[in-house]
């Protein structure tokens, strides 16, 4: 197929032709457009005039020989007969073509088919052809195919008369900056590499992002070595696999040179550059560490398009060799990449985005086309709304699935960029897409396991705490029980009804008890904060302290001068105490030293991967030499019913009832420990500010004498029927005259307009409706002088809220302790109407 000569040399206006169609950057990528959309293997740009066929640029697949400034008989073709008749040819196949099956241009360079266009200059005079040719039969008589053969004669034919006219200058220019302006809108560093790693070119921007001063200073080294030591062995094994032919994608953790941490995406692929010189290496670094500025990217592409247009027709050969570079590095990328007008049609695309598309549509994509209507009709309009904010100017990066579901729908990580001309005016725009669908399975998997994960450790929690309680409830119940079975027989002896009866009484203490340490740990005990000096306090429970661990034990107080105060429930503050107190003897097994101490503090410290809190706090610190805390364990001592202790010897809710007491307060808990060595429980708790003429004490009960009633009237709030009829008979035994009524609406109703007569209203908080202290508040509006007494074994809202300043009773409560607080309440009570 080589019979192609050489000829002498050429006339110098041939020449200047021949260099005038090498010199426009855009026709090596139609040549390649024409060939990837037809299938042809051979496609070139000739100069054809009355005595010379010429080739100015050729792409060569099929191995035909022919090299730019090579030259045909002009005879032998079918363009001397174009350049008679001005009209295109287009066969399919020869072999069945009547025109020129029996054509001997055909048999002689043994092509089946063949599209050549006519060029002419902007003047209408015949410059030469564009033309393709393939030893196999192509569908190239597609009016699409011709008019993208026509349009692309018609570029080239302005493009020669611009460069005739301006020595190379204009129809260069436009050229470069198409492709200059596609690298200056990339928000990637682009790199070229030699087949070896060593770093031969960077892009201005790629500099910019690493923060480097002058490229030069690392141009000709490794590329691997400008990373940290722990990277490098990465960055090599890349090199050698994209040298073999691999596409390879790293990630990697890289400063720049100005020292700021940044994580790059590097991608690596082979290309064999025009100039020759063998294999190189691409290499695109996406900072996935944040997303550029959209000005820093136009004032860099504006400053490139500046530089450019200094002095074009000095720089023609520098410039056009660097195009060519430019358009290699966009073609191998690994990226899909691909270019649009004003009008959403497509004016270049990358090998990538091709195969891409193909992938998710089964459909190649052409120079032309409208690229939203090529996709369904419910993904175009997001195509087009995303192109359209591109066009106006914007840089952003969007995430979206595109692509045919019977095929494939990845999800696409996209950044879009305009295209501006050398005035800075948009002519198009650009998107770079990455596919990011495995990513973002991997996330959601990740979630769906990590929810999974915390309801099995909720579950195991809930199931924890449900034991816990139901073993020691059924011990205590079981006591109970066989008491009352005891007391039933009418021969028991009064000594032994007694012992039983002290027994369950002290039972039902003890699951008061067990129940407030539980409610302590949820934080939904209603405390009763008041004022207290905290050396005072602990002065004082010392001596109860010594008892509580013991002779062998060693009890030290260390206490500041000053007088610190600190507002808490003062029982809970002393049932937190006396619960570190015993966890510390039986960490020293009852014998060793244990060291109250009192601190103030500026701030409280972070604890337990938990933030600090700024303000003043005193920590009253326990800390004695016991065995200490196995590192397994300590972070579960705070767990209810989580106990090291021997069956029998420990509920495991002492410590649960310290934390809950803690934060409830506004305050923590925190714990130092060594094995073999001891621990420290240290109680944060807010200081607060008290005048030193106004120190606050123990209130002193008055003594309500006989808690009997003298025939006073109680209202009864109680939605329980059974709790409410226990209640009023209660009442009615201690000499009360009592009314029940079942829920809030139903006391208002009972009260009216002026009280009823009644003497104090008894309410239980937790009821359907109104609630108990929702009640009370109504009350003190229409009878401030009508007393009112809470009632509850459990209520968050009083864990919030508190008790507003009404009086409660804890449940389980005896008579004996509500005849005192209704006799307190009653006698206390104003003269007067209620009202």
């Amino acid at each position: 197929m080589n019979t192609h000569v050489p000829g002498p040399s050429l006339p110098t206006e041939i020449q200047a032709d021949v260099l005038a169609v090498e010199g426009i950057a855009a026709v090596p990528l139609i040549l390649d457009v024409v060939c990837r959309t037809t299938g042809m293997g051979f496609a070139a740009v000739a100069r054809v005039t009355e005595d010379r066929w010429v080739a100015c640029s050729v792409r060569d697949g099929i191995g035909f020989g022919l090299r730019p400034g090579g030259e045909l008989p002009l005879a032998t073709t079918i363009c001397n007969e174009i350049r008679g008749s001005g009209t295109e040819v287009v066969i399919d196949h020869v072999a069945k073509d009547p025109a020129f099956r029996c054509h001997p241009t055909p048999a002689l360079y043994g092509f089946q088919s063949y599209a050549s266009m006519p060029i002419r200059l902007p003047d209408g005079s015949f410059f030469g052809t564009l033309c393709a040719i393939d030893p196999r039969p192509a569908r190239v008589s597609d009016p699409g195919v011709v008019g993208m053969f026509r349009s692309f004669a018609e570029l080239i034919g302005f493009h020669v008369d611009a460069h005739r006219r301006l020595a190379g200058g204009e129809a260069l220019r436009r050229s470069e900056s198409f492709v200059r302006s596609i690298l200056a809108a990339s928000p990637d560093c682009v790199k070229v590499l030699s087949a070896d790693g060593v770093l031969a070119y960077m892009s201005a921007h790629g500099a910019v992002l690493n923060q480097i001063d002058c490229v030069q200073d690392i141009l000709g080294r490794e590329y691997a070595s400008l990373w940290p030591v722990d990277e490098q062995a990465k960055l090599r094994d890349a090199v050698r696999r994209a040298a073999a032919g691999e596409t390879v994608r790293i990630e990697g953790l890289c400063p720049t040179a100005k020292g700021e941490p940044r994580w790059w995406e590097v991608s690596f692929a082979p290309f064999v550059s025009e100039e020759g010189g063998g294999t190189k290496l691409v290499a695109i670094s996406r900072d996935i560490t944040e997303r550029y500025h959209a000005e820093a990217d136009r004032r860099a592409g504006a400053e490139a398009l500046r530089s450019l247009n200094e002095d074009l027709e000095r720089q023609v050969a520098d410039r056009t060799a660097e195009l060519r570079l430019s358009r290699d590095i966009i073609a191998s990328s690994a990226a899909p990449i691909c270019a649009f007008d004003t009008d959403f049609r497509v004016i270049a695309f990358n090998q990538a985005h091709s195969d891409e598309f193909f992938r998710m549509f089964a459909h190649r994509v052409r120079i032309g086309e409208v690229f939203p209507d090529l996709l369904p009709p419910d993904q175009a309009p997001v195509m087009r709304a995303l192109m359209t904010r591109a066009l106006t100017g914007e840089v952003f990066t969007v995430t979206e699935e595109f692509g045919d579901p019977d095929l494939a729908k990845p999800c696409w990580e996209v950044s879009y960029s305009p295209l501006r001309d050398q005035d800075g005016r948009i002519v198009g725009a650009f998107h770079y897409a990455k596919d990011v669908s495995m990513r973002l399975q991997a996330e959601a998997e990740l979630a769906r396991t990590q929810e999974a994960l915390r309801q099995s450790q909720k579950m195991e929690a809930v199931g924890q705490l449900t034991g816990g309680v139901a073993h020691d409830f059924n011990n205590l119940l079981t006591i109970i029980r066989s008491s009352v079975d005891f007391l039933r027989r009418p021969e028991l002896p009064e000594d032994r009804k007694r012992r039983y009866l002290d027994a369950v009484s002290d039972t039902v203490d003890r699951a008061a008890k067990l129940t407030g340490q539980l409610l302590a740990f949820a934080r939904r005990q209603a405390l009763k904060p008041e004022v207290f000096e905290v050396g005072e306090r602990l002065r004082a429970a010392a001596e109860m302290l010594d008892t509580v661990t013991g002779a062998r034990i060693r009890l030290d107080v260390e206490l500041p001068e000053d007088p610190c105060f600190a507002k808490a429930d003062l029982s809970q503050f002393e049932t937190a105490l006396v619960n570190m107190a015993v966890n510390a003897r039986d960490a020293m097994d009852g014998e060793g030293v244990l060291t109250l101490r009192l601190t103030r503090r500026a701030g409280l410290p972070p604890i337990r991967g938990h933030a600090g809190a700024e303000g003043a706090f005193v920590a009253v610190s326990l800390g004695d030499t016991g065995r200490g805390i196995a590192p397994d364990q300590l972070a579960r001592i705070f767990e209810p019913f989580f106990t090291t202790k021997p069956v029998g010897k420990g509920t495991g809710l002492g410590l649960s009832q310290v934390f809950g007491f803690a934060k409830q307060s506004g305050g923590d808990v925190d714990v130092e420990t060594m094995l073999g060595r001891g621990t420290t429980f240290t109680l944060y708790l807010p200081e607060v500010d008290v005048v030193p003429d106004r120190l606050p004490g123990r209130a002193v009960e008055p003594d309500a004498g006989s808690p009997m009633g003298t025939g006073q009237s109680i209202l009864v709030v109680e939605d329980n029927v059974e709790v409410g009829r226990f209640a009023t008979q209660t009442l009615d035994d201690l000499g009360y005259r009592t009314a029940l009524a079942v829920n809030a609406e139903d006391a208002l109703d009972k009260l009216g307009a002026d009280g009823g007569g009644y003497d104090a209203v008894f309410s239980d908080v937790v009821m359907p409706g109104m609630g108990g202290v929702a009640l009370a508040k109504e009350l003190r509006n229409r009878f401030p002088g009508l007393p009112v007494l809470l009632a509850s074994g459990y209520s968050h809202v009083l864990a919030q809220d508190g008790v507003e300043g009404f009086e409660l009773l804890h449940k389980p409560y005896s008579a004996e302790q509500l005849a005192r607080i209704l006799r307190h309440l009653t006698t206390r009570r104003p003269v007067g109407p209620v009202g």
